[in-house]
């Protein structure tokens, strides 16, 4: 014989700051979008850009047919040891770099100096130094990244002694910088604040221990 059982619900504002942590939880672990790093990939793939690194990309099928190009980006996050970030292009010199990256991203010191590393080591070479950046393994980070310098002078002079060393840890600051701002994106997005917005926006409600209800 059919019952009818009647259950209080909550709107999470009403719930206790443990049933609050609980339904905080399950929209974390279910109602994050697949997609949410795309804004970082987009302002990464324009700095990269300006720094003349050409991000080598892949094709993908998309759900409705058809297919795109996707960027060679790639990180594992973010509470692992040997989480970080890592990309995969060529690399030749841009005229005006450490200016243009400066009016890109005024507060950004971190790339800042980094611009200015890969300018002082181009200048070092007459700016004739090019690297291949391959991604080797099966982690992502920083040193995951196979880095092939060469210089490419009429007259075959050597680089000097320093500059590969120096252009591959460069291109790694690069990739640490990535990771860190994809992490900042997602700590922001996963916030208590950030999460309870879209709580109430979707107006998700739950039982008095925090369980999803409706």
């Amino acid at each position: 014989m059919a019952e009818i059982i009647e259950t209080t619900v909550y709107q999470l504002e009403e719930l206790s700051d443990e049933a609050k942590e609980k339904a905080r939880d399950w929209y974390r672990q279910g109602a994050f979008e697949d997609d949410w790093y795309w804004a970082v990939y987009s302002d990464f793939e324009r700095i990269c850009d300006i720094l003349g690194i050409a991000l080598a990309s892949v094709s993908v099928r998309l759900y409705g047919g058809g297919s795109r190009r996707k960027p060679c980006i790639w990180f594992s996050g973010f509470a692992s040891q040997g989480d970080g970030a890592c990309f995969e292009g060529d690399y030749r010199y841009a005229r005006g770099c450490a200016s243009a990256v400066r009016a890109y991203a005024p507060k950004d010191e971190e790339l800042h100096r980094i611009a200015d590393a890969l300018l002082a080591i181009q200048w070092s070479n007459l700016f004739q130094l090019g690297a291949r950046i391959t991604h080797r393994g099966r982690y992502y980070h920083a040193y995951s990244m196979e880095i092939g310098v060469e210089r490419y002078s009429p007259v075959h002079q050597a680089m000097t002694a320093t500059a590969e060393d120096e252009l591959a840890e460069a291109l790694r600051d690069l990739a640490r910088w990535l990771y860190r701002k994809l992490e900042d994106a997602f700590d922001n997005l996963t916030s208590d604040e950030i999460v309870d917005e879209a709580i109430a926006a979707n107006a998700y409600s739950f039982t008095g221990d925090g369980e999803r209800f409706g």
